[in-house]
């Protein structure tokens, strides 16, 4: 396994790759890896001939008073998991290296980063897709992976994908969860005994809302006042929002449609702010 830490030297090793025409996967990171990570980087190696991983906390899409100081990292032990998952490149640059000091160009999204997150995080998806768009040029990925756990943050990457025309392909990968349900995140790492038990509500709560629509109900209020119900044992946890959009425009529902929808919800604990979702098809 490769380890770079110079965009320059990424771009040259991709570029080379491309010579020889072989396929790559990039499965972007922020570090402190866990079995989500890895089951992407599993479906990476299935489709490509090289996998590269990316080691980058990304500071352009952390807000004033957000948790960036606070985000985990264990390089090493990140570095040891893509040994053995078969990783054949990881890259790892620094912040300078990454952008420049007057650094003055940015990704924008204007209609799908409107609501849910970006409600609340308004630099949050420049950030996000300026670096993917970066990592995009850098590693000239055929195939990138990105977990359903961010939703909101897929629909957005593909829809740059397709107003921007890159030639990537964009695979989803499950949300991975633990034995009690807790979509596995970084971030829960920094959650005290006391939210990390109280956070399988958030999912539990999805589950009423999956329960109670596929008994008919259509009614969004109702179905959000049945999942506020349930999140009252998470009395730790702040709800940030839950919302019921459409799955492909991501607009507010007032009623269920034929088409699909998404429950999304993020709630902050003490430590951590926890996102999770499920669509009803």
């Amino acid at each position: 396994m490769e380890i770079l830490d110079s965009p320059e030297g990424m771009q040259a090793k991709a570029l080379g790759w491309k010579r020889t025409s072989e396929t790559v996967a990039l499965v972007p990171t922020m570090g402190f890896l866990h079995e989500g990570h890895l089951s992407l980087v599993r479906i990476a190696r299935k489709k490509a001939d090289i996998v590269v991983l990316s080691l980058f906390v990304n500071p352009t899409q952390f807000g004033p008073n957000e948790d960036l100081d606070r985000y985990p990292s264990a390089i090493e032990r990140d570095l040891e998991l893509c040994r053995a998952e078969g990783v054949d490149v990881v890259f790892l640059p620094d912040a300078t290296r990454m952008y420049a000091g007057d650094a003055s160009v940015t990704v924008e999204e204007r209609q799908l980063s409107q609501g849910l997150c970006g409600l609340r995080r308004p630099v949050h998806f420049t950030g996000v897709l300026t670096v993917v768009a970066k990592l995009f040029h850098l590693c000239l990925p055929d195939i990138a992976v990105f977990g359903e756990k961010d939703a909101q943050q897929l629909r957005l990457i593909r829809r740059m994908v397709r107003d921007l025309n890159f030639p990537v392909h964009l695979l989803p990968g499950a949300i991975v969860r633990e034995a009690d349900g807790v979509a596995m995140s970084s971030r829960n790492a920094n959650l005290s005994p006391q939210a990390r038990e109280q956070a399988p509500w958030i999912r539990k709560s999805l589950l009423a809302v999956e329960e109670c629509a596929a008994q008919g109900e259509k009614c969004v209020a109702t179905l959000k006042a049945r999942a506020n119900e349930v999140l009252q044992h998470a009395d730790l946890g702040e709800l940030d929002y839950l919302d019921i959009v459409d799955e492909d425009t991501l607009e507010p529902l007032e009623f269920l449609q034929d088409s699909a929808a998404l429950v999304a919800i993020a709630v902050q604990f003490p430590g951590a702010r926890l996102i999770d979702n499920v669509v009803l098809k």
